[in-house]
């Protein structure tokens, strides 16, 4: 199991720190927010701008925005790993997946609860993952929604060539990752459990072992 420690859900007074607590992750994953496409607004390029100076770990960044074309050249300086848009934001998902690949990034597309698998029958071959929300995205420390386990399981039965990142983002902690692991989930995002908890590290220690 490989984990995205979500910035979100760190200290924004204390960034560098909190970064150290949640060293050995796999991935930063940054959730981008423009208060339209969610009801709510998190940070633009320039808050992680020197971001290289104080940590090595790959970025895995989420655009939660109406116009992912415009996120993707204001983030692409960051160089992430990932960069993945949603199924909802645009009627042109075929283009802007290319677009991310031509820039040298992996690709992903994320789905909300209610969002129905069909959307990615004619792009799934060229995804690099694909990101199902447990909670309704917007917030940080929701609860989360049984409802993913059984869409991935459909996703699996559906796309069972498909060999990609299956990533969930939403209330996860150390007993539903173990729920997830056995569904086929292969890199989860975790917040608030981990920068809530009374020691990050060894948080984020038990949740690789899922």
């Amino acid at each position: 199991m490989e984990i995205a420690a979500s910035i979100l859900s760190a200290d924004f007074m204390d960034l560098r720190q909190s970064l150290k607590q949640v060293d050995s992750a796999d991935f930063l994953h940054v959730d981008v927010m423009d208060g339209h496409f969610v009801p709510n607004l998190t940070f633009g390029p320039c808050v992680l701008q020197n971001l290289s100076q104080y940590t090595n770990t790959p970025l895995d960044i989420h655009l939660m925005v109406d116009n992912p074309t415009f996120g993707i050249e204001l983030f692409k300086e960051l160089k992430p790993a990932y960069i993945t848009i949603h199924l909802e934001s645009t009627p042109h998902l075929h283009k802007i997946i290319h677009h991310i690949k031509n820039l040298g990034f992996k690709a992903g597309v994320s789905l909300n609860p209610a969002t129905p698998l069909n959307g990615l029958e004619y792009i799934i071959a060229d995804l690099d993952l694909v990101l199902f929300m447990s909670v309704n995205p917007g917030f940080g420390g929701q609860k989360f929604l049984p409802l993913v386990l059984d869409k991935i399981a459909h996703f699996k039965q559906k796309f069972p060539t498909y060999s990609g990142k299956i990533e969930v983002d939403g209330g996860i902690n150390a007993k539903n990752a173990l729920l997830l692991a056995s569904y086929g989930a292969n890199l989860l995002v975790v917040g608030s459990y981990l920068f809530n908890h009374e020691n990050p590290t060894l948080a984020l220690q038990e949740l690789k072992r899922a």
